[in-house]
């Protein structure tokens, strides 16, 4: 297992960062590792709810089928879906306001026999992803 995190102040309230962060047409503009949604982005957001996305991490592209496993709008998005080689993806989202700002903690987890086999590169890669990311999300909303 590959376990990655990342943290970010964002100059914007909570509810202006997840409307970018829920908005699928622009989730390119600042997601470092999306390509795009094959299917378009989740019509409606909601537990249980599935979609699928395109995906590159470490130069190679993937399709997750993505699961909406918890949500309660503005503050927590958490989706975990099933990749290439039997690979298990979680991401969890979570928006802490602080007074007009609000630190946004991006969490992913990866599972699976592949990922043994190259966890400190997943690591380092995607890591770095979430902090890109994080950084194009803030610019978006600040």
């Amino acid at each position: 297992m590959a376990e990655v995190s990342a943290e970010a102040r964002v100059e914007a309230q909570a509810e202006k960062v997840w409307a970018q962060l829920t908005d699928w047409s622009a989730y390119g503009e600042w997601n470092a590792t999306h390509t795009n949604f094959p299917k378009g982005g989740p019509e409606t957001l909601a537990v249980g709810g599935t979609f699928q996305e395109n995906m590159k991490l470490m130069g190679f592209p993937a399709e997750v089928e993505w699961t909406v496993e918890e949500l309660e709008p503005a503050r927590v998005l958490a989706i975990r879906g099933k990749g290439p080689m039997a690979v298990t993806v979680a991401t969890r989202y979570t928006l802490t306001p602080q007074g007009e700002a609000t630190v946004v903690r991006i969490d992913g987890e990866f599972t699976g026999a592949a990922v043994s086999l190259m966890a400190g590169k997943l690591k380092d890669s995607a890591t770095a992803a979430l902090n890109e990311s994080l950084r194009k999300l803030a610019g978006l909303v600040a």
